[in-house]
């Protein structure tokens, strides 16, 4: 086991979701006009993924051995494929092919795995610990083969199935016993799934991991590879915060993101201790999540009457605090996580940055600001300034994704520009956003079209298919 494992300790009741179960979301994902490829209808994906996920409910529920193993997840074991139910597996793939892949893994999908992370971990370490661990090197070369698939459009091709059934077998006896290089396998084969997950399966597909990190106190400020994974892990789950609209909070409730010994109230003091724009960069992840975590409470408290003591004073507290720790992430920012330019354009403004992490981490505040004003206790009185206009925010969002093509915070983007492109009303604004996300889409593999629909029910109108700026003539720079 490696050095930098954490010890076990006692997991929370953790309870899977059922595949019916759930908030339904406004967007329908799936419909053909976007671009759909039917990978997560897959028999032989479901059939694998389920048994990832019940796989990791099984090892997490091991941590906490005196607790009553969950209904669902023993429900769903008895339904297990048996090895020889398998679906066959075609032939190891030729040197050729796999060495594209591993190219394909290093100059495409690593950069956005490393976002945060300087000491690019996914793109230099974890391929080297693959070299003599098969599970974790099949769950690279699976994740690189979905997102060639997904970005040159190939509809049939079963080499990310098939590699993704190769890892998923290998590290079925793995995870008794297991080591960050079984987590990190984990964790990349999460992120494949969710590259074309269906908006209300990406709690399910998250599920799995969160259990694991939950079950053995992973957290934000775990030493070595796991911090790094944990990092990858929770952006994935601020992203299905977000996608919920408010409903749910994380999955991985952003108290436990902290040392076990760090109270909430010092969480900035922890993140500034580190001396790092990339863990100042993670603090703006945190903070986001604390906003998802504040929006789901209040929308809970008025539509569903939750004892969440989200009311009256303790709620205006709450999100006073919040506030003020957003306004001080932004006026303290590290050098590297401030723009090096801002050109005052229509209908909005560029603003470009030099370090990955500044792109993605300035984006999730102005994101979270958005959020925040959205519920604005009416007996709170801010001082007059830009950063009190949602619409100040939308503006910078969308700038930010016009100046940083960078294609490591391309995906990132894609629901702080839902969120900020609900809030603009002229058919100028609505092409640009437009032309932005089907470039995420085409550029990454990572699916993003789908959010067009969920715009399109703000805007009031459908637009055309593949309609962009490009079909729009967008005013003369100021």
């Amino acid at each position: 086991m490696d050095s930098d494992w954490p010890g076990y300790r006692h997991a929370p009741a953790y309870t899977p979701s059922d595949s019916t179960d759930g908030p339904a979301f406004a967007s329908p994902l799936g419909t053909a006009s976007w671009g759909h490829d039917g990978f997560s209808h897959d028999p032989g994906f479901l059939a694998s993924q389920e048994e990832l996920r019940c796989m990791l409910f099984t090892i997490a529920q091991s941590a906490a051995p005196t607790r009553a193993g969950s209904p669902a997840a023993q429900g769903h074991a008895r339904e297990l494929p048996h090895e020889t139910e398998r679906l066959p597996l075609r032939p190891a793939l030729s040197n050729t092919r796999r060495v594209e892949y591993l190219k394909n893994y290093v100059g495409q999908v690593a950069p956005w795995l490393d976002m945060f992370d300087s000491q690019c971990t996914f793109r230099v370490q974890i391929p080297a610990l693959a070299r003599t661990f098969p599970a974790l090197l099949y769950a690279i070369l699976a994740i690189s083969a979905r997102q060639m698939e997904r970005k040159e459009g190939i509809r049939n091709s079963f080499d990310s199935i098939e590699l993704y059934q190769e890892a998923i077998r290998l590290l079925s006896p793995l995870l008794q016993n297991p080591d960050p290089k079984v987590v990190a396998a984990c964790v990349l084969l999460c992120c494949l799934e969710m590259m074309s997950a269906r908006a209300q399966d990406w709690r399910r597909h998250l599920e799995g991991c969160t259990a694991l990190f939950d079950a053995f106190g992973i957290n934000g400020f775990s030493s070595g590879l796991l911090q790094a994974i944990f990092w990858c892990y929770v952006r994935m789950d601020v992203c299905g915060a977000l996608i919920s609209d408010g409903t749910q909070s994380t999955l991985l409730r952003p108290s436990k993101w902290l040392a076990p010994d760090c109270n909430e109230d010092d969480a900035s003091r922890l993140f500034e201790a580190v001396q790092s724009p990339d863990m100042q960069a993670n603090y703006a992840v945190y903070l986001c999540a604390k906003t998802c975590e504040l929006v789901s409470d209040r929308t809970q408290f008025v539509e569903l009457a939750a004892q969440n003591e989200c009311t009256g004073e303790t709620f205006n507290h709450r999100w006073l605090r919040l506030w003020e720790d957003l306004q001080q992430w932004i006026q303290n920012r590290r050098p590297e996580l401030l723009p090096v330019h801002t050109t005052q354009t229509k209908p909005f403004p560029q603003i470009l940055f030099l370090h990955w992490a500044a792109i993605s981490s300035n984006q999730l505040y102005h994101t979270a600001c958005i959020l925040l004003l959205n519920i604005m206790p009416k007996s709170l009185k801010l001082q007059p300034a830009p950063t009190i206009s949602a619409l100040w925010h939308a503006r910078r969002i969308c700038g930010i994704s016009l100046a940083n093509p960078h294609q490591g915070c391309l995906n990132n983007a894609i629901q702080p520009l839902w969120i900020a492109g609900r809030l603009f009303s002229h058919v100028s604004e609505h092409a640009i956003i437009i032309d932005i996300i089907q470039k995420i889409e085409g550029e990454t593999g990572w699916g993003a079209r789908w959010r067009i629909r969920d715009l399109e029910l703000a805007w009031g109108y459908q637009v055309p298919r593949n309609w962009g700026s490009k079909d729009y003539k967008s005013p003369a720079a100021d």
